[in-house]
């Protein structure tokens, strides 16, 4: 049915899972005195989330079959010809963004019923989380800058409060302030993005700034000889590289693990982190026209693909291996925008929110069995306690890693290939990167899984002074923990008096049906929908409208050309590098971690320098503490002391006061309380008077 789609019905999408968050929001907290319970909370918001999943479906089926919504739904305000509005652009890629945001937040919402259970702050948590449902539908949906803009503040809003949900915990506070101040750095950019377009443009509205793409491009920024439009559009994707955590504005990320575990999931697969992907996305018709800004998205997400992923290497958090390739992840999407092949972003981002969903779920789920201990050193043997958790997250571990059939290779295998293809500058070196990821990916990827589910039993003992391919540096371990280093910083559980991990004689157990359903749900379309969708997605007419390539960007032909069908796809892969290179990443991982586990120890002694280097995290957080937050904290120091001590205070404060009190000391003298002094004063002031006023006698 093609035509123009119910307006009133796109917008229960978003208001039914806000409707949700205020209702759990102000009647499930101490706010209105926790009017309803558990039950009541976690059901609406769920409700919510669930509606608007099957309208999203319906728009998404409408879509294909036609259909499209462009148009304002409310005027906010009118400034001359400028108007602020609220709307919504409804087409392919907003359709599928709106099925990937639902989809994996009504998981996450069931998923969470099990694992915030024994949580005080239960219902505040299920209201947090549909407002970020609410806040990311209102960023995709948005036809106009200022709507846009309003849910990329929501979204990093309600991360912060997410992320710093157990305030309690010193480590959340100082994650989701970090994460906070990152995203300011990264939004400075991008407003700066949209003054520009809106100056020369004169409008917020999506249409009518890319109807004047052709003029834009003629421009240079006034004062220089650089392009109005390049200049634009890095200032864009500086807000991209905040958001979706590209270097170096990537070092929040890992550390919004302080979080519990389902908002890990929510902001690293679905919401968030893909906003800036979606966005440079949406922006193609604009990034299409500056070789020189898809150069920048290129290097960067080739950077950010290959040095985040050896960082994966060496963390023993089941979180954080996870959330390190998240970011690796989100630099193969960075690299498909650079190579023109939008279309291919966003099909790894779908097939990642599956996979990655999966994953982080996957990982709490462990962490309920091991009675909250993360360390993957005190694992091992998993697989006979936990058979559904174990064989999800070895269908989302091989979506990972891109194994042949499995959605995350269809979507990956593309990204390698077009960036291959791609002439833009840097593509040679983010071919490279992409190649060298695959081995790096299956190896963390691999390693994790082998020590969770595989090998010796290492929970449940009297002290854990040997941790399998580590134990000859034990003693490293207990230092690293000693200095709160990050693979023993946080454990996912709100109780901070609690227990971690299993006593002696205790056995890990499967989770419940609450937590192991959305596993399953998320298997499947990890495991099967690349599979159906790469050809229509990447080759057909889905994105016919929605996403713009210029005819000198020639990479989706190239791929286009080379494509027989998924099948042969999969079976040609066989012969491909990647395939090799993914085979012996996992190979690799398995010698080192389940035939001769002293190896990684013996590694680490001889490389103790990269050892560290990575340990550290290339010291990005020492730089940006000592450069920025040092120079802020010189800064401030210097405002303080000569601003607000000698300025404010000294000068125009004591100093007015010290006036005040001089010249009052002055005229007190005169008043004495003698009449002939009073007189002597009045008549010392006529006098003055006389004369001021008075006109000189030789004046012309």
């Amino acid at each position: 049915m093609a035509g123009q789609l119910n307006p009133l019905l796109l917008l229960a999408v978003p208001m039914a899972p806000l409707i949700g968050s205020v209702i759990a929001g102000l009647f499930g907290t101490k706010f209105f005195g926790n009017l309803i319970g558990r039950k009541t909370s976690h059901t609406v918001t769920i409700l919510g989330v669930l509606i608007a999943f099957i309208i999203s479906v319906q728009t998404l089926l409408a879509v294909i079959d036609g259909a499209s919504y462009n148009g304002t739904l409310y005027t906010w305000m009118s400034v001359g010809s400028l108007k602020l509005e609220v709307g919504f652009l409804v087409d392919s890629l907003t359709a599928m963004m709106m099925c990937v945001v639902t989809f994996v937040s009504l998981m996450v919402h069931i998923y969470t019923i099990g694992y915030m259970e024994e949580d005080e702050g239960y219902n505040r948590f299920f209201s947090y989380i549909s407002l970020f449902t609410f806040s990311m539908l209102m960023l995709v949906m948005s036809n106009n800058f200022l709507q846009l803009f309003f849910g990329w503040e929501a979204v990093g809003l309600v991360s912060y409060l997410l992320i710093g949900f157990w305030y309690e915990r010193p480590t959340a506070i100082k994650a989701n302030m970090k994460a906070f101040l990152v995203n300011r750095v990264g939004d400075f950019g991008f407003i700066l993005g949209i003054g520009l377009l809106l100056a020369y443009a004169g409008s917020m509205n999506y249409s009518d700034v890319f109807a004047q793409r052709a003029d834009l491009a003629r421009l240079t920024l006034p004062g220089t000889d650089w392009m109005l439009l390049t200049v634009a559009c890095i200032c864009l994707f500086v807000g991209a590289m905040g958001k979706s955590a590209q270097f170096p504005l990537h070092v929040w990320l890992p550390d919004s693990m302080e979080g519990p575990t389902p908002i890990s999931a929510l902001i690293h697969a679905a919401t968030m982190v893909t906003a800036g992907i979606f966005m440079v996305t949406r922006m193609s018709p604009l990034f299409e026209l500056s070789d020189t800004a898809l150069s920048v998205i290129l290097v960067i997400g080739a950077i950010t693909a290959l040095f985040m992923g050896f960082l994966g290497v060496i963390q023993n958090d089941i979180k954080r291996v996870v959330a390190y390739s998240t970011l690796s992840q989100l630099g193969y999407m960075t690299v498909a925008l650079g190579a023109s092949a939008y279309s291919v972003g966003v099909f790894h981002l779908m097939t990642h929110a599956f996979f990655k969903a999966l994953l982080f779920l996957g990982a709490g789920s462990v962490i309920l069995g091991m009675h909250h201990d993360q360390d993957i050193r005190n694992m091992g043997g998993l697989r006979k306690y936990m058979p559904i958790t174990w064989i999800t997250s070895l269908i989302g571990s091989l979506a990972l890693i891109g194994t042949p059939f499995f959605s995350g290779f269809y979507s990956k295998d593309s990204i390698i290939d077009a960036v291959h293809a791609s002439t833009i500058a840097g593509s040679g070196f983010a071919y490279f990167a992409v190649l060298a990821s695959v081995f790096v990916t299956a190896f963390y990827s691999f390693r994790m899984y082998f020590l969770v589910f595989h090998g010796e039993e290492r929970f449940g003992k009297a002290a854990h002074d040997a941790h399998g391919h580590d134990a000859a540096d034990a003693h490293h371990a207990h230092a690293d923990a000693a200095h709160g280093h990050d693979d023993h910083a946080d454990h996912d559980i709100g109780d901070a008096d609690a227990h971690h991990g299993l006593a002696p004689g205790q056995k890990p157990h499967e989770s419940p049906w609450v937590v192991t359903l959305p596993l399953i749900m998320l298997a499947i379309p990890s495991l099967l929908i690349g599979f159906f969708v790469v050809d229509p997605l990447l080759f057909g007419s889905f994105f016919k409208g929605a996403i713009f390539v210029g005819e000198n960007h020639h990479a989706m032909e190239e791929l286009h050309g080379e494509f027989h069908g998924p099948v042969s796809m999969a079976i040609h892969a066989v012969s491909a590098p990647t395939f090799w290179l993914m085979i012996a990443g996992v190979a690799s991982s398995y010698y080192c971690y389940m035939v001769n586990p002293r190896l990684p120890a013996a590694i680490k002694r001889s490389f103790h320098p990269i050892y560290a280097l990575l340990d550290n995290k290339y010291y990005m957080d020492k730089f940006n503490d000592v450069v920025f937050a040092g120079g802020a904290r010189l800064l401030g120091g210097g405002l303080w002391n000569v601003g607000d001590k000698g300025l404010i205070d000294g000068l125009i404060v004591n100093g007015s006061a010290k006036a005040v009190g001089w010249f009052s000391k002055i005229t007190r003298l005169w008043q004495s309380g003698y009449i002939y002094h009073y007189a002597f004063v009045m008549i010392i002031g006529l006098l003055g008077f006389l004369v001021w006023f008075m006109p000189f006698p030789f004046a012309k």
